[in-house]
């Protein structure tokens, strides 16, 4: 049975309703995860969660070793990831505790942060379309039918953090079009392209970043205390959208390195091979 990863952020550190639970330990060629992933069974579906910043939240975002979660994901069998995310709001109707599907990313982030599974190779995804548009649109319906403030997109503009933006930078990524702010989840979305896994971001609206006149100064207390008030809504959207997810994929994540492989097969070492193994070794052999 394919099993559905969510990786939880600021606030969501554990999921209630979740039976079966086992702790599993998964190594990586990358690196250590960002702590032990959770198996188990939601709403009838198997189910992997994963804090990403780690149990405390210990990690900050420049830190997590993004392509070990992946593939720690990949290698458990993971074939959908739900990302739970906290994010600032660059828009006026983009209220705190809303709740925004994102369809877009920009990356603002340094070159310290590893977004590849491919640097010993070579393999260009199509990436104009970042996050899986089935899994997008369930979540929406789910937090529709629970009556909750949703919006259907949004670009989430990936800052480097972990401080938060100065005034200059919040009216700047205002002018370029950006609706909300968050430090974390482009690098997931472009690796779990890579590893032919389904991604979707739910965007937790937390504040108002600095841009806005009431919300002059963003404080780690306001981030917590309006996370904390949305986070119990952000586990019935899951709740909700985990037993409407199909078996079957029918979207092109699941193809995503049908053509983008473009290194020689024969020059691919047998080491990247071995460590890709879960990743290419339907195409390469």
């Amino acid at each position: 049975m394919a099993k559905i990863g969510i990786i939880g952020g600021s606030g969501l550190y554990k999921i209630e309703g979740l039976t079966h639970q086992k702790e599993l330990t998964v190594k990586t060629p990358f690196g250590r995860p960002s702590g032990k992933f959770i198996s188990g069974r939601l709403e009838g579906k198997e189910v992997v969660f994963l804090p990403r910043h780690g149990i405390g939240h210990r990690i900050p975002p420049g830190h997590i070793d993004y392509r070990a979660n992946i593939y720690g994901m990949k290698k458990l069998g993971v074939d959908r990831i739900i990302s739970v995310s906290a994010c600032g709001s660059l828009k006026e109707e983009l209220r705190p505790m809303d709740f925004v599907v994102v369809d877009q990313f920009v990356d603002r982030t340094n070159y310290a942060r590893e977004m590849s599974f491919f640097n010993d190779m070579v393999a260009h995804i199509e990436f104009s379309h970042p996050v899986c548009k089935e899994i997008s649109g369930l979540l929406y319906k789910a937090g529709s039918g629970l009556g909750l403030r949703m919006h259907p997109q949004g670009t989430y503009i990936n800052m480097e953090g972990p401080a938060f933006s100065t005034l200059a930078e919040s009216n700047l990524y205002r002018s370029w079009g950006m609706d909300i702010i968050g430090m974390t989840n482009f690098a997931e979305a472009k690796l779990s392209r890579e590893a032919e896994i389904c991604y979707a971001t739910l965007a937790a609206v937390t504040d108002y970043d600095c841009w806005h006149p009431q919300h002059e100064s963003v404080t780690i207390e306001m981030v917590i205390q309006n996370l904390g008030r949305n986070i119990e809504n952000s586990k019935k959207i899951l709740s909700a959208v985990i037993k409407n997810i199909p078996q079957e994929r029918t979207c092109p994540c699941k193809d995503a390195l049908k053509y983008a492989i473009v290194t020689d097969r024969r020059l691919i070492s047998p080491k990247v091979k071995k460590d890709l193994d879960i990743i290419i070794g339907k195409y390469v052999k």
